[in-house]
């Protein structure tokens, strides 16, 4: 009886535990999301040039390897609201490119965020309410992981539209599949940091709205 009562303690004990990473998840998620989007309306609003994709991924890594660092203490917070806040910085400036460079510039940019926004809600309440391990996706998201990140940095130099376009759909469903995949590992006790969760998050949802920007901009033309 004494042994069923503690695994019984300890089952309510990793419920809690996976609720409160859950939570919290999310209330960062949002908050850095709000965020973003007031750096990225100061970057628009003061015209801001855009940054160079290369100083972009430098400092985006850059960041990245601080907030992986420090996401046990106190910094972590900083430094996730430090990279979220550059990331969306760098948003800004392409949204002004696209709202001004397009006959329908704001229309294509509200359709990329509802997609993005219903994408996710739907992705993470499937996961959420069905409770699928999405454990089997651990190799396909550190080879795409890879092979993304070697085809973005090929396309700054090649310049061949087709290949944005093809990355840009790979972006949509590796994103996709990361949100699920991250959300599993919250729910089945995989990921116990929300500070790591939340960066994890926030980047799909940041390449799952500038894909389909893309993706848009490059079905409707430009001006």
């Amino acid at each position: 009886m004494k042994s069923n009562n503690v695994t019984i303690n300890q089952g309510r004990e990793s419920v809690l535990a996976t609720n409160g990473v859950l939570r919290n998840t999310y209330l960062l998620l949002s908050l850095t999301l709000l965020f973003s989007a007031l750096t990225a309306g100061i970057a628009m609003a003061t015209n801001a040039a855009i940054i160079n994709p290369f100083v972009y991924i430098l400092v985006f890594f850059g960041l990245f390897f601080v907030t992986a660092r420090t996401s046990n203490s106190a910094w972590g917070l900083v430094s996730v609201f430090a990279l979220t806040g550059f990331m969306g910085y760098y948003l800004g400036p392409i949204l002004n490119l696209f709202i001004h460079g397009f006959s329908n510039g704001s229309e294509i940019v509200m359709t990329a965020l509802a997609g993005t926004g219903l994408t996710f809600l739907g992705l993470s309440a499937y996961t959420i309410i069905s409770r699928k391990d999405m454990s089997f996706l651990n190799g396909f998201i550190f080879v795409g992981c890879w092979v993304l990140l070697i085809a973005v940095i090929a396309s700054l130099f090649l310049h061949i539209p087709a290949l944005n376009l093809a990355i840009s759909g790979a972006f949509v469903v590796f994103s996709s599949l990361l949100i699920m995949w991250e959300t599993s590992r919250i729910i089945h006790g995989g990921e116990r940091n929300y500070i790591l969760a939340t960066v994890s998050l926030y980047i799909s949802i940041y390449n799952l709205f500038l894909s389909l920007l893309n993706i848009l901009g490059a079905l409707n033309g430009r001006n």
